[in-house]
């Protein structure tokens, strides 16, 4: 079965109608966007629906979004990632619920997902104050390989809105055509992943992916209708529980 996820949270998205229709949510950490206001009321909406939650640390950049590579030390990065996990952790404990899974944000993921080394960095820091904690890679990256040398319990993901590179790589927002709003497209993609475990990347290439989750942005124009119509293709497939 597939898990249908969202980056919420954020501050952008109607947390609540999205919380009525994924299965994962992803929620901001303060980092690239939300506070602690936007925190509890996200975790409560999800603990309230058992919605399964993740914590989703970036650079602690909110000019941006998150959405910038900075050129900050190892240590400083682990650092911001720990104290972000921490605040979340804290915070759904008091709220009745548990942490599940750890999912990088924005150029942090993207740079995971291409070095190995940060991957493991994050990811060990993670698993040594969290041990229980899954970590949600992108399917086939050196975030992957990094859980897997670790020996963690792996989510791979996909993303649904999003343009791939042939390497298997998120294409750069700045390219065009990185940014799927075709609704009819996403839902095809989707199915297509879920029944057949391929994506077709920006050059036409069709590579092979072992996500079981699906991600969708909370920031995409539209999401909650594009969600829902993701999730009822996927449910009328057999490959989602209603």
């Amino acid at each position: 079965m597939i898990d249908l996820n969202a980056d919420l949270g954020e501050g952008v998205a109607d947390d609540h109608a999205m919380l009525d229709i994924v299965t994962s949510a992803s929620i901001a950490c303060g980092g690239h966007a939300g506070d602690a206001t936007t925190m509890r009321a996200a975790i409560r909406a999800a603990v309230a629906r058992d919605v399964r939650i993740g914590a989703h640390p970036a650079f602690v950049d909110r000019e941006n979004f998150g959405r910038k590579r900075l050129a900050l030390p190892v240590h400083a990065i682990v650092s911001q990632v720990v104290q972000q996990v921490a605040a979340l952790d804290a915070m759904t404990r008091d709220e009745g619920g548990a942490v599940a899974y750890l999912k990088l944000h924005g150029a942090l993921a993207n740079m995971a997902a291409e070095d190995e080394e940060l991957a493991f960095a994050i990811f060990a820091a993670t698993a040594e104050h969290w041990p229980h904690m899954a970590i949600m890679v992108l399917a086939g990256s050196a975030q992957e390989r990094a859980a897997e040398a670790l020996d963690l319990s792996i989510i791979p993901e996909a993303y649904a809105d999003r343009a791939y590179t042939e390497d298997g790589l998120l294409a750069a927002r700045s390219l065009p055509g990185s940014v799927i709003d075709d609704p009819e497209i996403v839902v095809a993609r989707c199915l297509r992943l879920a029944e057949r475990g391929e994506i077709e990347t920006l050059d036409g290439t069709v590579i092979t992916t072992s996500a079981r989750s699906i991600c969708v942005h909370g920031d995409t124009p539209g999401v909650v209708d594009l969600a829902r119509a993701i999730k009822n293709a996927l449910v009328g497939a057999g490959h989602m529980k209603g």
